[in-house]
């Protein structure tokens, strides 16, 4: 149940944005998260509409852009797209020395304020 600290961060990023430049209200949190973070999107939307009542953000749009897990092999050279659970391996040589290029990544990419 990461989602709920996770929302309440993003929450008070927007918040301070839309503080430090003098909004009045805040429309849309864009947000990108990587596969490897495994968010449950309902979560977090449940937690975001429970978290938002009564601020500045009130009714406000979550937008949840999910990060696909990418990995390079050192040994063939690919970089592949794959699941959580083919991270260890490429899918092409089958060899193990992989190092993960996305898929960590969590930040709130814009705010829509006014």
């Amino acid at each position: 149940m990461h989602e709920l600290g996770l929302t309440q961060s993003i929450l008070d990023i927007a918040i301070e944005h839309a503080n430090r430049n003098k909004a009045s209200k805040i429309l849309k949190i864009n947000v990108r998260a990587g596969r490897m973070i495994a968010l449950v999107d309902e979560s977090m939307q449940f937690f975001f509409k429970y978290l938002t009542g009564g601020t500045i953000a009130e009714g406000a749009d979550l937008v949840i852009e999910h990060i696909p897990i990418r990995i390079y092999c050192l040994a063939c050279g690919v970089n592949s797209e794959v699941s959580e659970f083919e991270i260890y391996s490429c899918p092409k040589c089958g060899g193990s020395e992989v190092e993960i290029v996305s898929g960590r990544e969590f930040f709130v990419d814009s705010i829509e304020i006014e």
